[in-house]
This record gives C-alpha cells, structure tokens and sequence, in this order.
C-alpha cells in the first residue's frame, strides 16, 4: 500500500494512510457528499448500504487533525447533501448522521430516508453534538481497542442494581429534508 491514501470505504473497509492523513481525512469527508446516494424508504438495507461510509485512521495519525476541521468538513458535507436531497422528487424525511464506532475505531457517517428520532441502531441513541464525537474519534489512541487497564468488572452490588450495561450509540444528526 505504500503511503498512498487508500480509499473511503463502507463498513469493514479499507483505512487512510497518506503523508498529511488530516489532509485526507478532511477531504474524504466532503467527497461523502459526492457519492452515490440512494433515497428508497421501501429498501432501507438497501439504502443502508449504499449511504453509509467509514472513515479510519492509522492509530498514530489520530490527533492530526482538530475537531474544528473535522467539524467543518461534516457541514460542508451536510449543506452539498441537503442541496442534492432537496432537488429529489420525494417529500419524506432524510436525516444525515455522524458517528464513531469505538469497536471498530472509525468514523461512519450516513444517510437515510427516516426522521432523526428514528434511526437504524439497535440500541438506544443519545444524540450528542458533532464536535463531541469528533473529539471522541481523533483522541481516541487505539482505535477499536479498549485498553486492559480501561476494563473493570462491576462489584456485585453494580451488577445487581443494573443488570447487563445498556449500550448507547451517540449520533450527531441534521435534518435534509424540504422542511429544513
């Protein structure tokens, strides 16, 4: 692979490794907006697959870029996005949505044809702002790992007061629809 960037990809995909990664990660971040886009509530995995992107960095490039850039390049992304789903002949809701996957150490981002309060995770969303998770991401020194001294077993009065930890998903959303 060399030190060429490699690509933007969709889940499970491929990671960025160039000379000025921050560089790259900013503008593949505004290519989202570029991409293929599909608007079909009545194939929503199909949808799923076709609008969702992951966003990975090398875990020593992590902290090259500011959360104010990453920030910026997610509205940039947002405003082409919102253009391009208000020049479409449908009238439902399409919200666009940021967020970092831990486990897996990446940015995603995505779009689909739902309301935000309604968004395909199977767990409870807490929605947070942009800066947040791209703090999140960029601080984030090994990426889709959790360190042994970061894991703790809960006492036995935690397991019995809350029973199994509910995963949250935090998701930063805007809206793209024609009410916007």
């Amino acid at each position: 692979m060399g030190n060429r960037p490699v690509a933007l990809s969709r889940p499970g995909g491929f990671a960025f490794g160039g000379w000025h990664p921050d560089a790259v990660l900013l503008r593949w971040i505004r290519e989202v907006a570029d991409e293929p886009l599909l608007i079909d509530p009545a194939h929503r995995d199909l949808e799923s697959r076709e609008n969702t992107w992951s966003l990975s960095l090398a875990p020593e490039k992590h902290g090259s870029s500011s959360a104010h850039e990453v920030v910026a390049a997610f509205e940039e992304c947002a405003s082409v996005l919102r253009e391009r789903v208000r020049s479409l002949d449908y009238d439902g809701p399409v919200t666009f949505y940021v967020w970092h996957d831990q486990q897996a150490g990446q940015l995603r981002c995505s779009t689909a044809s739902l309301p935000e309060d309604e968004l395909p995770f199977g767990a409870r969303v807490e929605l947070v702002s942009l800066h947040s998770i791209a703090e999140e991401f960029l601080d984030d020194e090994v990426p889709g790992l959790v360190r042994r001294a970061d894991l703790r077993p809960p006492s036995d009065d935690e397991a019995e007061e809350t029973g199994p930890a509910e995963f949250v998903v935090r998701v930063w959303t805007t809206l793209l629809d024609k009410t916007q």
